[in-house]
């Protein structure tokens, strides 16, 4: 396989294009965010990274608080516009007719209409360079029922989540594994004596 090499830029994919709703009930913001995923596992840790010439960076800073809304494809088009307008001159909540819902650990509203939210709380502020990067502990993890089977497993492929890869958004598709499957033992075939 022939390759070029570029310099090094930010083209890891996909991404998640969470929205991330910060502030209380009364004065809140959403802000969509590429630049998250998880740190560590126990104690469950995320991060974000966020600009701070960005409306909901003050509001971060100063509340230590966040939610992170996985984004469905459905509201791809909302999660776009959370990202290009700006808080400070826009309800983003009302424009984009999505619904506060109370969280159980943290003072901000939740996304209702998104599948699932993570309540987070920052445990550290990191100054990267053009980003700032809050570290927070995952407190609680709020789930659409939908997404529940009979014995209470979790189906996140219901929720038919978006990706975002080098400036385009998709929706996540075809199953093609589960984790371990490759070196997962295979059952041996049943081998049945036929009455003769």
């Amino acid at each position: 396989m022939s390759k070029v090499v570029w310099k090094g830029g930010t083209l890891l994919a996909p991404v998640p294009p969470v929205m991330v709703s910060c502030g209380d009930m009364d004065n809140s913001n959403i802000i969509t965010i590429a630049w998250t995923g998880i740190l560590n596992s126990n104690p469950p840790k995320t991060y974000i990274s966020v600009r701070p010439q960005r409306h909901s960076f003050e509001m971060i800073k100063s509340t230590k608080e966040f939610v992170i809304n996985l984004t469905p494809s459905s509201l791809v088009k909302e999660a776009d516009y959370c990202g290009i307008y700006t808080g400070a001159k826009v309800d983003k909540f009302e424009k984009c007719k999505l619904t506060k819902a109370k969280a159980e650990t943290v003072e901000c509203p939740l996304i209702e209409e998104c599948p699932m939210n993570l309540e987070c709380k920052v445990t550290d502020i990191v100054e990267l360079g053009s980003h700032h990067m809050f570290i927070a502990d995952i407190t609680a993890i709020n789930v659409d029922e939908s997404l529940l089977g009979e014995d209470g497993k979790l189906h996140l492929e219901k929720a038919k989540l978006c990706a975002f890869a080098h400036g385009e958004y998709f929706e996540l598709g075809k199953k093609i594994g589960n984790f371990g499957f490759s070196v997962k033992k295979k059952k041996p075939k049943k081998h049945y004596n036929k009455k003769k």
